[in-house]
């Protein structure tokens, strides 16, 4: 069973920020793709092409707004400031949510496949709710780069937060996810943990990964370090559980302590304290106490966040 026999109304949703140097390929190359499946009536001549202008410094949105002049294909949403990536992905997501029958997210850098967009399509096709563009090699990324992935994708696995290994953001989510995806209202968002969790039909499709078009990356390591620990913090309370763990296993080793220096002062009488010892165990036990209240405050100030319901985005203008 399809989701429909009539060709879908196809919406590409386009966070940006700072892509002066590569929209225009870009923009060439989804016109042209979409051009075609339209022409296959694959999808519907309504479908469109939005970017999300996130609070760039360059003249991003001046090319958003040449673009939509020229072509009634694409659409423009420019945030009020730099939001970061994931709330301006929701944001396109939630403002054009019934304006299609399912939208397809990317980054506007070329490195997502834009020709795995006519797979997407078919999938739809075949009744899939959410499609996943998943990366099977990792051959142009750096030692330190895929090292560290698969150390977060394992690290994920152990913490109990079901996601995609080797999926980012590129992804078809039809009408139905998306109004499933309307309902989580976390301030701290991580798509690439709340998607699994809509629990509609998917499948993975595979790609290779390009070089970045032009420009710099918008994801330096201190922003991935940061992207991770978002991840971390709200899909799982391991870490917290982790704390409990270590807590008990140093309370049942001072316990042994203490019995063991009674003992000896008591039947061996050589019980002699150590400076040195006395040291390791002061600045050991209190570096543990110090990540246990680092670990906590990270949930308490994400709760305390989520508590004064600011608005994840602001929409500037809309074209």
């Amino acid at each position: 069973m399809t989701n429909q026999q009539t060709p879908m109304k196809l919406g590409i949703v386009i966070p940006c920020y700072n892509e002066e140097e590569g929209l225009s390929e870009t923009t060439k190359r989804l016109t042209t793709l979409i051009d075609k499946l339209i022409a296959q009536k694959s999808i519907s001549a309504e479908s469109f092409i939005c970017y999300i202008d996130d609070g760039s410094k360059d003249k991003t949105w001046e090319l958003i707004a040449q673009f939509q002049k020229e072509s009634s294909l694409f659409k423009g949403i420019k945030l009020s400031r730099n939001f970061g990536h994931q709330n301006a992905l929701i944001a396109g997501l939630m403002q054009l949510k019934d304006e299609a029958d399912g939208l397809i997210s990317m980054d506007a850098d070329l490195q997502d496949d834009v020709e795995l967009i006519e797979t997407f399509v078919e999938k739809y096709q075949e009744g899939y709710d959410v499609v996943y563009g998943v990366r099977d090699d990792r051959s142009k990324d750096t030692k330190f780069k895929r090292g560290t992935a698969n150390f977060f994708y394992n690290f994920q696995n152990i913490m109990g937060i079901e996601a995609v290994q080797n999926h980012a953001d590129y992804r078809l989510l039809s009408q139905k996810a998306l109004h499933a995806l309307a309902n989580f209202k976390e301030i701290n968002l991580f798509l690439r943990g709340i998607v699994p969790m809509l629990g509609f039909r998917s499948c993975n499709v595979y790609y290779q990964r390009e070089e970045r078009f032009a420009g710099e990356t918008k994801y330096p390591l201190k922003k991935m370090l940061l992207f991770a620990l978002d991840g971390i913090a709200s899909f799982s309370i391991m870490p917290l559980r982790f704390i409990t763990m270590i807590g008990f296993i140093l309370f049942m080793l001072s316990l042994f302590g203490i019995v063991w220096v009674v003992f000896e002062k008591l039947f061996l009488g050589n019980a002699v304290q150590g400076w040195s010892s006395m040291m390791i165990s002061i600045y050991f036990i209190g570096g543990i106490q110090v990540m246990a209240l680092g670990v906590i405050g990270e949930y308490v100030g994400r709760t305390f966040q989520q508590s004064k319901k600011r608005p994840r985005y602001i929409i500037e203008q809309e074209i």
